[in-house]
């Protein structure tokens, strides 16, 4: 699993296609890991349950967020990727079908670094992702990894 560059947290199928697609467009379709839930992408970050054995070291460089999750909420689990020293600092773009003010002011306050709404239009969201994986991963200088 190593060279991650993003982390896909999406439960719906149709668009964790949509959205690989769009990345794939973009070149970087061999280095995106997609999990289902909230509480799975949390075991993906910190390593734990069925990825123990992961390198802690391989962070993404961007993790694309749903909001509504099943068992975990994404606003959840932007407050635990913040909360923790190690992956305080990883990109964290929402990328929800909500347009709610309030859910979008909610994502900022829990750290959010950008608020996509998903686009109805194919077309759009094709070119909601592709811009979004040229900013965050071209763009867009990250930190270093501050792995302990």
């Amino acid at each position: 699993m190593d060279n991650i560059k993003v982390l896909l947290v999406e439960d719906n199928q149709e668009d964790a296609v949509l959205t690989l697609r769009a990345l794939r467009k973009n070149n970087i379709e061999n280095h995106v890991y997609v999990v289902r839930d909230g509480v799975e992408a949390l075991d993906f970050l910190f390593c734990t349950n069925k990825f123990a054995k992961r390198n802690p070291r391989d962070l993404p460089e961007l993790v694309l967020l749903d909001i509504d999750l099943p068992t975990l909420n994404g606003l959840e689990v932007l407050r635990r990727v913040r909360a923790n020293d190690r992956t305080r600092q990883l990109p964290v773009v929402i990328l929800s079908s909500s347009n709610e003010e309030q859910t979008i002011v909610e994502s900022y306050k829990s750290g959010a670094n950008s608020y996509v709404s998903k686009p109805t239009d194919f077309t759009q969201f094709m070119k909601s992702v592709r811009e979004l994986g040229s900013y965050w991963l071209a763009s867009n200088p990250i930190p270093p990894s501050e792995v302990g």
